[in-house]
């Protein structure tokens, strides 16, 4: 098994948080249907439970298996996927994942081929940015590791001094509930609407 994404893999399957890098920020991960190892995300980065955390996916049809995407969400995730943006939509009722909430889930497909494959192979991957909650995101694995000293897996990806994905809702109506890498001019351009 010297393959590193099957390793990679395998950590996630024993139910433990890793970090992985992605297209935005480092991320601290578990497979998004594994509720103990999402739990776990939680304890590890101090966050309240009530602040959801996201599913990254594969593609869009990965995101359809999940969440109901309306034309307004298909387009968004066609003019922005793979990237930084985090659509909330209405959970399927199929959907068993242990993030979003009852109603809804937020899934975003990275721009980062590593993240894919893995949810390709895995599942949708819970994702959060690897920092303690409140703190600012480390740049670098080395910085991480400071943070997250005991995690037994930290990928290293390199310096990423990129922004949180930009979060919108499209549960009822097009809502930004968080300004990111795409602003919401962007959004509004790929709607066609003016703000």
């Amino acid at each position: 098994m010297s393959d590193p994404i099957s390793l990679i893999a395998a950590a996630l399957r024993e139910g433990e948080p890793i970090v992985l890098p992605t297209d935005t920020v480092y991320g601290l991960a578990a497979l998004a249907a594994d509720a103990g190892a999402v739990e776990k995300i939680f304890a590890v980065k101090k966050r309240p439970v009530d602040t959801r955390i996201a599913a990254l996916v594969t593609d869009l049809a990965q995101a359809e298996e999940l969440v109901e995407l309306s034309p307004t969400a298909r387009r968004l995730a066609e003019s922005f996927w793979p990237g930084a943006l985090t659509i909330v939509a209405r959970r399927r009722a199929d959907c068993d994942l242990a993030v979003g909430d009852e109603l809804s889930v937020g899934v975003r497909c990275p721009d980062h081929p590593l993240v894919r494959e893995l949810a390709r192979r895995e599942g949708p991957i819970a994702a959060t940015s690897a920092n303690r909650h409140g703190q600012p995101t480390p740049t670098t694995a080395a910085d991480v590791a400071v943070v997250f000293p005991k995690l037994r897996m930290i990928i290293d990806g390199g310096r990423i001094d990129g922004t949180a994905s930009t979060v919108v809702s499209v549960v009822h109506g097009v809502e930004v509930l968080r300004v990111g890498a795409i602003t919401a001019a962007d959004i509004d351009a790929a709607l066609g609407t003016n703000s």
